[in-house]
């Protein structure tokens, strides 16, 4: 069950919105919730507003939250490792650093004082182009305002080193002991509805649902909730070594086409690609994504919409369309960013040819031959499914409860178990006695109970856990410490559980491992023992500074693989090559061309934009939205515009390096002359396609299909870069040039 230590303090949110609103001190950092979260920026708002909260801005571009924050610092994309560090140097250095915190929750921390000795303020500035005088104000208002939380997206994740650049800012409220309290902790926006959600249940290729790896162990686990013989899920795998073999993650699935078998750790290429509420725009490299397109033998896009999947590949058969139901006409549930259950009404049946996601699941279920191992399960399997569903629209609410009710059973390891049905419709019948600023419950029959119930929520009883780490209340109450995943003692042989007297109050006053089975006793029992005595049934552990078991054990600030710092690519170079990571080979040094800044010397980054949302297909179907953002653009700064003889509203080209192609990739877009990007970087949206290399694509959409809007996608022109532990793709850092159209 490694898979955990990339969601509890990585990738996991452990506040939630609310708590913002208890925050003195908000950092926000490549991210922009004015515009890509405006419901959770009046949180933020009002901890300005009535808190007095700092507000810092942290981004290349200066956005409209940087508009509204107190501090502004504009920093040099894919730097934010030794942005933090230089922070972390500064607080060290006038002793802000929280002593008691850092000595009885953390492990490792001398060994990072070690590292941290490297970004003198000197260093960081030339590194990320922050004056030193910023680093220090931005350390001090952090340092004084206490709690503080640390909000990230995208802007965090999405480079070639992004689990190191989400681990420092972890790192950093360590340090300033802000996790595991109100208005601190580490708060992660996520881009989409239900993302967390889609993780939590085994979205990646790595994990099982509830993130238990795919190890004997694991797969024998969710046989048992499944109620289907290990062997038969054996039998469907070619031999056990593929069976415990991570799969294609969704940022490379595409060169399982195009590379030749002998570099893919599997025997045959991919033969087909089904996209599931995903569009082709919204990955990187998008001209390489079109080739495998091509290449294969069957393409399916399940969508409300008709995405830029089925029009991007220049074919003339093989692709499917299933209309899918929108989320307004189907029964389910979904986990927010909050970690929060949301259960949600139908309000409608799905109309003309739609069908809901289950129905159309259950029926390829059926016609691939196994429907009755799908929809079985201990409790004696989904109720409401009709014996032919061929022609079946939607399923019964019941049946989608029962969904529910299966993951409950399984998910043990991150304490989904109280999450069920009944009680997220007793919320919403209740919702009017929730706290909108802690979310907990008073009076009814949800007393004391958080809203959405966040995980871990541990029984049908439990209240649920809105902050984790948080040990000054009982585990009963939502309490927890950090979790004990690596066992009592690290490998040198030092201490890993948390020290004497930083416990949850009602249970052991010290550290102590997890409870003996909790994860995969599906009766609850070792999960109630531990409550009955007080305890996490995960432990109570200690952070870690020093991730040993991973790539980078401490985090290293290392240039991006499109850098425009030769001088630094010397100092701060890029990750070896790996021969085969997720089945595919990885190259990091011999792609990072120390010239090619010479050819393209203007960092091109990435981002969204109130009005849409991803690869956009149906906020693009909307006139309202598309008359507020009627067309691709990309933001340039007057002295770039001036310098290439270009002024506002004309057309260019953006062009980026070859990296594995013959050719340059390159988009044609108008041009916004603004002071929102620095002269060094320019910004492109998201959201478009319809376009490609500036040819329109809209004769290939279905008749009275074509969205109102059609322009270039960002990402034909994102280039190689992938994150060296998830492989999350680096689209927020490239190099570019631009020629006038």
């Amino acid at each position: 069950m490694a898979g955990l230590a990339n969601v509890f303090g990585y990738g996991a949110m452990t506040n939630h919105q609310n708590d913002i609103r208890n925050s003195r001190s908000i950092m926000i950092i490549g991210m922009n919730p004015a515009e890509n979260h405006p419901i959770s920026m009046q949180h933020i708002l009002t901890a300005k507003e009535t808190n007095r909260a700092v507000i810092i801005s942290v981004d290349p571009r200066f956005t409209k939250t940087s508009a509204f924050a107190n501090k502004y610092v504009r920093i040099r994309s894919g730097t934010d490792v030794a942005f933090i560090y230089g922070l972390i140097n500064i607080i060290l250095a006038k002793g802000w650093e929280d002593k008691q915190f850092i000595q009885e929750r953390t492990y490792a921390f001398e060994e990072f004082k070690g590292e941290i000795a490297k970004y003198d303020p000197q260093t960081v500035s030339d590194i990320t182009g922050v004056p030193t005088a910023e680093l220090e104000w931005v350390a001090k208002a952090m340092a004084d305002n206490r709690p503080g939380t640390v909000i990230w997206a995208m802007g965090g994740t999405q480079h070639s080193h992004g689990t190191g650049i989400v681990r420092t800012f972890c790192h950093l409220q360590m340090v300033l002991g802000n996790m595991g309290k109100p208005g601190g902790g580490t708060d992660v926006f996520r881009g989409h509805d239900s993302i967390q959600g889609v993780t939590d249940i085994g979205g990646g290729p790595e994990t099982l649902p509830g993130y238990y790896g795919i190890g004997e162990t694991a797969w024998k686990h969710w046989a048992k909730v499944w109620d289907v013989p290990y062997e038969w899920l054996l039998s469907r795998f070619k031999n056990k070594a593929m069976m415990e073999k991570p799969g294609f993650t969704v940022a490379r699935w595409y060169e399982g086409v195009l590379l030749d078998s002998k570099q893919l750790g599997q025997d045959v290429n991919v033969k087909a690609v089904m996209f599931w509420g995903h569009s082709t725009n919204a990955m990187q490299q998008m001209d390489r994504v079109k080739k495998a397109l091509e290449k294969v033998e069957l393409i399916v896009d399940v969508d409300p919409y008709v995405t830029n999947t089925a029009v991007l590949p220049d074919r003339k058969d093989g692709i499917y369309l299933l209309p899918a139901a929108s989320n307004y006409e189907q029964w389910n549930s979904s986990v927010n960013t909050n970690r929060d259950n949301q259960y949600r009404q139908r309000v409608v049946s799905p109309v003309w040819e739609a069908r809901t996601d289950i129905a159309i699941m259950v029926d390829l279920a059926e016609r691939f031959g196994f429907r009755k191992q799908f929809t079985h399960n201990m409790k004696g399997g989904w109720r409401g499914i009709p014996a032919d569903v061929k022609n079946v629209k939607e399923f019964s609410q019941q049946t989608m409860d029962d969904v529910l009710r299966e993951i409950n059973t399984g998910a043990l390891s991150i304490g989904y178990a109280g999450a069920t049905p009944e009680r997220l419709k007793r919320q919403q019948e209740w919702a009017h006695v929730f706290d909108i600023k802690t979310k907990k419950a008073v009076g009814g029959p949800v007393d004391g109970e958080s809203w959405g119930l966040p995980w871990p929520c541990w029984t049908d009883k439990h209240p649920g856990t809105p902050i984790l780490y948080r040990n000054d209340i009982p585990v009963s109450d939502g309490g927890c410490g950090f979790r004990a995943s690596w066992g009592p003692k690290a490998p040198d042989g030092r201490n890993l559980m948390a020290a004497e007297g930083s416990a949850p109050p009602g249970g052991p006053n010290t550290g102590y491992p997890a409870q003996k089975d909790y994860a995969t006793d599906l009766t609850l029992g070792a999960i109630k023992q531990a409550l009955a005595e007080g305890r996490s049934p995960y432990g109570n552990g200690r952070a870690r500074f020093n991730s040993w078991n991973i790539p980078d054990p401490l985090p290293l600030h290392r240039e991006p693989i499109h850098s425009p710092r030769p001088d630094l690519i010397v100092k701060w170079p890029t990750y070896d090559d790996v021969k085969e990571h997720y089945r595919v080979p990885q190259p990091y040094k011999s792609m990072q061309k120390p010239d090619w800044v010479k050819k393209y010397p203007i960092i091109l980054t990435t981002g969204r934009v109130v009005e849409f949302e991803g690869g956009a297909a149906g906020e693009r179907n909307s006139p309202w939205l598309v008359e507020l953002n009627p067309e691709m653009y990309v933001e340039m700064h007057p002295k770039v515009a001036h310098d290439h003889g270009l002024r506002h509203g004309d057309m260019c080209w953006i062009e980026t390096p070859e990296d594995m192609d013959a050719k340059p990739s390159r988009i044609k877009v108008k041009i916004k002359v603004t002071k929102r990007v620095g002269p060094d970087t320019v910004f492109l949206p998201i959201h478009w396609g319809g376009v490609f290399e500036g040819k329109s694509l809209a004769h290939k959409f279905p008749d009275g299909t074509v969205p109102y809007t059609i322009g270039e996608s960002a990402n034909t022109v994102t280039t190689y870069g992938y994150d060296r532990l998830t492989q999350m793709q680096e689209t927020k850092t490239t190099l570019c040039r631009i020629v006038k159209a």
